[in-house]
């Protein structure tokens, strides 16, 4: 039932949605959200999304606003109202006085008759048949519907405003959310230990060189520059092939080319070449020289997978 009501919403877009978008985004202000009951749940939802996307917004309690939160509203602020009848007690005493101030106000109501959607400057209709709940009562389906309309006000806004993945991440540096958008390859792999080999280092070196490192693998090194790695897979090969080798040395064994990347990269992209390649470990590169390695393992410590 809800589902069906949210399909429905995209038949109610009109100019007024647009118009809204428009008002919002020209603005000097804020976004001012209020609501009471449920709708004021969705009011927050609704503020802290803008918020994070770059419209500053406050969210404003319609029973407080009249006991003196009125005080939040600013000239240049924009009012959105969210009610799913328009005519609660609270919503018909606050909108005199918002309108008062002559701030501009958008309605989100299921009821564009009703005293809200008459008074409101554009109106976005939120218009639901019937509650999911089975006695019609509890708000259900109408808060889905508000909330879907503020998340579409949120990206038309994001859209507009040329909203990057390097803007979000400034708004998001917490949790994995934000390490996916600001954590750095070095930031990861210099942590680590730099397991390095040269191309003439015997096999029995190189065993003790990626069991100390505990990374399972190591870089084969010259000069400075990668020119192959060794796996703790391509020393099991190795040992299903060869009876004898005793005088192996880290080049008979290692694989040339190996897949790399620079420390500057973003960690979600080495996680993407780790999928792309079906491989758990990648060698670091700075300025052209050996820096490292970044493994698998790390980036699920770091909770980007």
């Amino acid at each position: 039932m809800e589902s069906k009501a949210i399909l429905n919403l995209s038949n109610l877009v009109n100019d007024d949605f647009a118009d809204a978008v428009n008002l919002i985004y020209k603005s000097k202000g804020r976004v001012i959200i209020t609501g009471i009951g449920k709708s004021a749940i969705i009011a927050s939802k609704i503020v802290a999304t803008l918020n994070s996307t770059g419209t500053p917004s406050i969210f404003m309690h319609a029973a407080d606003a009249i006991h003196g939160d009125l005080g939040l509203i600013l000239d240049d602020d924009v009012v959105i109202c969210i009610s799913k009848s328009g005519n609660t007690p609270e919503i018909k005493v606050l909108i005199p006085l918002i309108k008062r101030t002559k701030n501009k106000m958008i309605a989100i109501t299921s009821n564009i008759d009703s005293f809200l959607g008459q008074h409101a400057d554009y109106i976005l209709n939120a218009f639901v048949e019937k509650e999911a709940c089975p006695n019609n009562l509890a708000p259900t389906t109408s808060t889905t519907a508000q909330l879907v309309i503020g998340d579409a006000l949120a990206v038309c806004l994001l859209e507009l405003r040329g909203f990057s993945s390097t803007d979000f991440a400034k708004y998001h540096p917490g949790g994995a959310l934000g390490k996916k958008l600001y954590l750095r390859v070095q930031d990861i792999s210099n942590v680590n230990q730099k397991p390095k080999v040269s191309a003439s280092t015997s096999l029995k070196n190189v065993i003790i060189e990626i069991t100390e490192k505990m990374l399972g693998v190591t870089a084969v090194v010259e000069n400075d520059k990668i020119i192959g790695i060794i796996t703790d897979g391509d020393l099991r090969r190795m040992l299903t092939k060869v009876d004898d080798f005793s005088s192996l040395t880290a080049k008979d064994i290692m694989g040339a080319n190996p897949k790399r990347i620079n420390a500057n990269a973003m960690a979600i992209d080495a996680l993407d070449m780790m999928e792309a390649f079906g491989i758990s470990q990648l060698l670091v590169e700075e300025n052209g020289n050996y820096a490292g390695v970044v493994h698998l393992h790390d980036l699920i410590k770091e909770g980007i997978i």
